[in-house]
């Protein structure tokens, strides 16, 4: 049996250490890539063709559904997600019959999921059912998410909790371990918590990723300006200016700046 070639992507480098030390004690598997966010492995997954691609669920940037989207049914390689507990990814994931593989990774789940996988690519027609299989569970994952985003966030100050409601924020942005939230009266809270966690609790038409460490509030971008590389610095009503990745650019121009 030829070995599955198997690709990492994940923007936790213990994460992909992990799974790098776990896959290289199996004789059957070929680590042939490791991608440390999503943007990275789009271009990977396109160049390499892995068998399977072992995507991280929440990635800043792109996220692992977010990669999937971005590939072409010829290039669509098996997909097991790897995430925290997430009820909602598990049900569509468990009903559309998508492998995942829940964080802190244990090595005898990973070795099942080698095994189906395996399995599966000594199908014929394996790309086409797992594509189809794959759209299916993003869009009944996407379905049940899209009900339950975030309408306050709490935040502590001093001695009192504050519940800031999220259609006053207009930006947020990380600042090492620490995330910086921003309102339209220009007040700021800090709180402890990971970027791309709470991304996903925000609705996604309101905010919008401009870079790896930071979201701005739709509603509260005054202007664009287009800066030297193809990026763009972000104009906020509040005053704040936020520089955009070169990947967020290009997502801007196709999301936010046509009519």
């Amino acid at each position: 049996m030829n070995k599955l070639r198997v690709m990492i992507a994940d923007d936790e480098r213990p994460a992909r250490e992990f799974l790098k030390s776990a896959l290289s004690g199996m004789e059957d598997v070929e680590l042939v890539a490791e991608a440390e966010n999503g943007a990275d492995a789009v271009e990977t997954i396109t160049s390499v063709r892995p068998d399977l691609a072992l995507l991280d669920l929440q990635m800043p940037e792109l996220s692992g559904i977010e990669v999937v989207k971005m590939l072409r049914r010829s290039q669509m390689p098996l997909v097991a997600f790897v995430t925290a507990f997430d009820q909602f990814a598990v049900q569509a994931f468990e009903l559309n019959a998508i492998d995942y593989l829940l964080k802190p990774v244990e090595r005898g789940r990973l070795r099942e999921t080698i095994v189906r996988a395996q399995e599966r690519v000594e199908r014929t027609d394996w790309r086409e059912t797992e594509s189809n299989k794959l759209k299916n569970a993003i869009a009944a994952y996407e379905g049940v998410t899209s009900t339950t985003f975030l309408e306050r966030v709490p935040v502590r100050k001093r001695d009192e909790i504050f519940l800031v409601p999220v259609n006053e924020i207009a930006s947020i942005v990380a600042d090492g371990e620490l995330l910086i939230i921003t309102t339209v009266e220009n007040q700021k809270y800090t709180i402890n918590y990971r970027l791309k966690d709470l991304e996903l609790k925000l609705d996604p038409k309101a905010f919008v990723r401009l870079s790896r460490g930071a979201i701005a509030n739709v509603a509260m971008i005054d202007r664009v300006s287009p800066m030297p590389g193809g990026t763009y610095l972000i104009n906020l009503t509040n005053g704040q200016e936020i520089p955009a990745s070169r990947l967020q650019s290009k997502v801007l121009r196709s999301e936010l700046l046509k009519l």
